[in-house]
């Protein structure tokens, strides 16, 4: 197949098919709809052509590989995640963009590995250039508060670095045992040695009892806490 240029996924639609549903927005809405039901190994070329209605060979004329797929959904996905660099409150902003990234892993948890752990894989200037746009969307916000680019960059890592482990984290199965009324036994945790595990099975009732909403509040409150921290101390803004 042939490899998908830098910072593309999908081909947009050249115009001369008009309404032909072979479109990128068709497409991906429907590989989308594949992984949201049945997850990333649901997805194929067999499965999308017959849910378009159509010979999957005619698709890779729009998508030469299943790899072109995956990065256009997360395009899609992210596409949803804006960033206002005019905001005046730099930290407001970055709060909302924070919940909408968590909205979104919540929406779509099968498309989570595509969005978390899928770059890691591939060289920042070699991704979709719709993943770069919140990047470029928080570099412009910060900088234009007065943070250095550098700064910007280290604040934005630190943010979505804490977004990462927290979706993921979220939407881990903990229960083992549903049943159970016991949290140690629901949880599994009765199997840890008492000696070599005695903190982790007394956290037992608040483990079984997580809030990934109050988890993900407590987390952005010490982000920016520890954030504000520094800037008060003279580090991370160039000016005021």
């Amino acid at each position: 197949m042939p490899k998908v240029p830098a910072g593309r996924s999908i081909g947009s639609d050249d115009g001369r098919s008009g309404g032909n549903i072979r479109t990128r927005e068709l497409i991906l809405a429907s590989a989308l709809a594949i992984i949201d039901r049945d997850g990333v190994e649901g997805l194929s070329m067999r499965r999308l052509g017959k849910a378009l209605g159509r010979d999957p060979m005619t698709l890779y004329r729009h998508a030469p590989n299943k790899a072109a797929l995956l990065d256009g959904v997360a395009e899609i996905v992210l596409e949803q995640l804006s960033v206002d660099p005019r905001d005046g409150d730099w930290e407001d902003q970055l709060r909302t963009v924070a919940k909408d990234f968590r909205r979104l892993a919540l929406d779509h948890p099968h498309v989570v590995p595509l969005l978390v752990i899928r770059p890691l894989a591939t060289p920042l200037a070699l991704r979709p250039l719709g993943t770069l746009r919140p990047l470029e969307g928080v570099l412009t916000l910060l900088t234009r508060a007065g943070f250095s680019a550098a700064d910007a960059l280290h604040v934005y890592r630190a943010l979505f670095g804490f977004l990462h482990g927290h979706v993921l984290d979220e939407l881990q199965e903990l229960v083992e045992r549903p049943e159970e009324s016991d949290d140690l036994l629901r949880l599994g945790l009765h199997r840890l040695p008492v000696d070599e595990f005695p903190l982790l099975r007394r956290l037992a009732p608040i483990l079984a009892s997580y809030d990934g909403a109050a988890e993900f509040e407590r987390g952005l409150d010490l982000f920016f806490s520890g954030l504000r921290a520094t800037l008060d101390s003279g580090d991370g803004r160039t000016s005021g």
